[in-house]
């Protein structure tokens, strides 16, 4: 497991400590499969790869309160596109996406948490080893 950059960040908060091999390791806790991290709790999620991104499996965001104002998504182990008009929808909802690698995403989102942005992570887990 690779271990993510580690902020100051408030014991009270969701940071990514580390990713692989199927999982991750949030606050001390490890978790199998992909995630929504947000800066209070994390969720399974059952969205595999980049294709599977829908508005559906972006509910729990738009639903998310507070609201993120950005949404990091981590596309696995290699960078996919973010369709247009998903990216228009969640937009809508007054969250900015960015989407990058899972490894990239991990780092990110742990910044900006550390900034005390109003931040979620949707973690599309990398493959087994």
């Amino acid at each position: 497991m690779v271990q993510s950059s580690t902020p100051e960040i408030a014991p009270d908060r969701q940071l990514i400590q580390g990713y692989g091999s199927g999982s991750f390791t949030v606050s001390g806790v490890r978790h199998r499969g992909s995630l929504l991290v947000f800066p209070d709790h994390v969720l399974s999620w059952s969205v595999a790869t980049p294709a599977e991104l829908d508005l559906a499996s972006l509910a729990p965001v738009r639903d998310a309160v507070p609201r993120p104002e950005i949404l990091i998504v981590g596309s696995g182990a290699g960078f996919a596109l973010f369709p247009p008009d998903l990216r228009q929808a969640v937009r809508e909802w007054g969250i900015v996406v960015e989407i990058m690698t899972t490894p990239a995403a991990c780092r990110t989102y742990n910044v900006l948490l550390a900034d005390e942005r109003r931040v979620a992570a949707a973690l599309i887990a990398m493959p087994a080893a």
